[in-house]
């Protein structure tokens, strides 16, 4: 569907040909007459589906066809680096339409946060923040929010996940009671249907199913106990050249360990988490887009809405507990016609996650084991029927009561692809 088949203001569709956008995205499509008629909306569509701009596209079309000198709409997003992105992006879209928008988070010093005070109090068209730093701000009592049409909650599964609830109810304590609420999540748990059903009135839903990995991912599953990981990616990237690779951890607390051990290792890297300071982030990512350093570890604040493409690698240190964020994860790479390599670590501990994965995909995984030819020791063994909730037949079980064969999940010895070089190419 072409954006000019929607009813939107020129000046909308002057900054969408500007932007260079030609066909609208499936949860586009979907979503955007809905909140173009005025309707709260719960929309489940996965990062990378083209849902900011399936809100923001209609949320700027109101402005155009409206003027007035207080905030119109507020979205509440996970982190400041997705903040900072959807800001930039209505600079983009909002350029014909002249229309004003400021980020809100935290982390910074005081210039930015008495231009933070300053357009909360004077208004903006669009406020983009995160609920601690905007909490802050609406506690000091300066901050009217009373002609507040639209309401956008970004990634709340995250949210949540983040422990965010209640400073949402907290926040939107402070709204009108008349006004449109647009719920975008990349996962849909039963948490974030009972929030809809608090907040969300008569919704209209979108719902789009999750996207298998792209082809041109070369998916590589390597058991390794944790001491064995990092030697094995070291034998791994051995031949890789221009390397350009973030490593996902679900625990911001092996964030640095990680990097120490791979500087160790003649592996230029750094780390960023949520508890990284907030100038020290944006260095990190900058230099990590300018390739000044080649590897980037990091937290799943990274998983999901930040712009980082032609990465070369994706590396799961340990496996995600939720397979859609694994889905996430390696698509921050093979993104634009390129290739890419995702290589995941299993230990024990993590087995019953590889089942979840091989459930989404409706297939098994093949599991490779290196460590013992590398002189690294015995890898773990893959044994699902420790952890196996499906039934007979299912991914992640045997059609019997015996061993698995040769030829299912059982550990494959299999040395990596000598054409790593060509494969990664971006």
């Amino acid at each position: 569907m072409n954006f000019n088949e929607f009813d939107l203001h020129e000046d909308v569709l002057n900054a969408v040909d500007a932007m260079n956008y030609q066909q609208a995205t499936p949860i586009q499509e979907q979503a955007i007459p809905h909140i173009l008629k005025g309707k709260d909306l719960l929309a489940c569509a996965q990062t990378g589906t083209g849902k900011t701009a399936a809100y923001l596209i209609p949320i700027l079309d109101k402005v155009a066809h409206q003027s007035g000198t207080h905030t119109g709409a507020l979205i509440l997003v996970p982190t400041r680096e997705l903040a900072v992105q959807i800001d930039q992006q209505i600079q983009g879209l909002g350029y014909f339409v002249g229309a004003t928008s400021i980020a809100v988070y935290g982390g910074n010093k005081g210039p930015e946060w008495d231009q933070q005070k300053k357009a909360l109090t004077q208004g903006a068209d669009i406020i983009i923040a995160t609920p601690g730093r905007l909490i802050a701000h609406l506690q000091l009592g300066y901050v009217t929010f009373s002609q507040i049409k639209h309401l956008v909650l970004d990634e709340a599964d995250r949210m949540l996940d983040m422990g965010f609830l209640s400073d949402i109810l907290k926040i939107m304590s402070f709204l009108p009671a008349k006004r449109q609420t647009l719920m975008f999540s990349a996962t849909m748990p039963a948490k974030i249907g009972d929030l809809a059903k608090r907040i969300l009135h008569n919704p209209e839903e979108v719902r789009l199913a999750v996207s298998r990995p792209a082809e041109r991912i070369d998916q590589q599953f390597y058991m390794a106990k944790d001491e064995q990981k990092l030697p094995l990616l070291t034998h791994l990237l051995s031949e890789v050249q221009n390397i350009s690779m973030v490593l996902f951890t679900s625990r911001k607390s092996t964030v640095e360990p990680i990097v120490r051990a791979l500087r160790k290792l003649g592996l230029e890297a750094n780390g960023i988490s949520s508890d990284s300071d907030q100038a020290n982030r944006e260095i990190v990512l900058r230099d990590f887009k300018n390739r000044k350093f080649p590897i980037l570890v990091a937290t799943d604040v990274l998983s999901r809405g930040i712009d980082i493409d032609n990465l070369s690698h994706v590396v799961n240190y340990d496996v995600p507990r939720d397979p859609e964020d694994y889905v996430h994860r390696i698509g921050r790479t093979a993104r634009a016609e390129s290739k890419g390599i995702a290589i995941t670590f299993i230990n024990e501990q993590d087995q019953k996650y590889v089942l979840k994965i091989e459930r989404l995909f409706e297939k098994e995984i093949e599991k490779r084991s290196l460590t013992q030819e590398l002189g690294l020791g015995d890898a773990p063994v893959f044994d699902p029927r420790k952890f196996r909730t499906t039934g007979p037949g299912k991914p992640g079980g045997s059609k019997s009561g015996n061993k698995p064969s040769d030829s299912s999940s059982r550990n494959k010895r299999r040395k990596p692809k000598n054409d790593q070089k060509s494969q990664i190419k971006a």
